[in-house]
Order: structure tokens, then sequence, then C-alpha cells
């Protein structure tokens, strides 16, 4: 089982990638199949797929195998937990930001020799 961190780790390389994250953008609109995700990529259907081993293993997308078709499906909860870890790190950092507007405001008022 994976750490909390461990897991936004792997998410956040497999997004680095931009070929990840139009396959991811794509999935958000709805599941799709591997040739579906490889249409709009200049790459290789093989490459696509070392692609989308790289986005399960991170926890964002989920295979399905029917058949002959491999159907993908973003996985929500995974991003929430990017989006939590993302939103506490924006509300820690305002209030360190506010914190230091109100002391910058405080030595305004106070006379200058």
């Amino acid at each position: 089982m994976l750490h909390q961190s461990d897991q936004l780790d792997l998410m956040f390389q497999a997004l680095a990638d931009p070929g990840r994250r139009l396959m991811v953008e794509r999935l958000s609109k709805g599941p799709a199949s591997v040739s579906q995700l490889a249409e709009p990529l200049d790459m290789s259907l093989s490459a696509v797929v070392q692609h989308l081993q790289v986005l399960e293993a991170s926890g964002l997308v989920r295979t399905e195998k029917v058949g002959r078709v491999r159907t993908c499906t973003i996985e929500p909860k995974t991003l929430g937990q990017a989006e939590k870890w993302i939103a506490d790190r924006r509300t820690q950092w305002e209030r360190r930001l506010d914190r230091l507007g109100e002391y910058l405001a405080g030595q305004s008022d106070k006379p200058t020799r």
C-alpha cells in the first residue's frame, strides 16, 4: 500500500508529461478506448499503452479490458487528493502572506527617524 506522499509523487510524475496530461484531459470528458486516446497523439499505440501504464500506476486512470477493447476511465478520487494537497498549500501561503501584509501595514504606521 502506498503512502499518501508516495501516491502524490507518482501522480505528479505522471502529470509531468504533456501527452499523459492530454490523456487525462480526454478522460475527464468520459471513458475512452486506448485507440481513441491515441488518435490525437503523435506516438505509436505501444507508446500510448506505456503512458497509460504510468497513469494507472499513479492511480489517476483505471483500465478494463472487455474482449479486445481496453477502456480507460479517470479516477476522480485520486485527482481529488491532488486538489486537496494543492488547496492546503495555497491556504498555508495565503495565511503567511496575510500575516506579512499585516506586519508591513503596521510598519508603515510607525514614524520614521
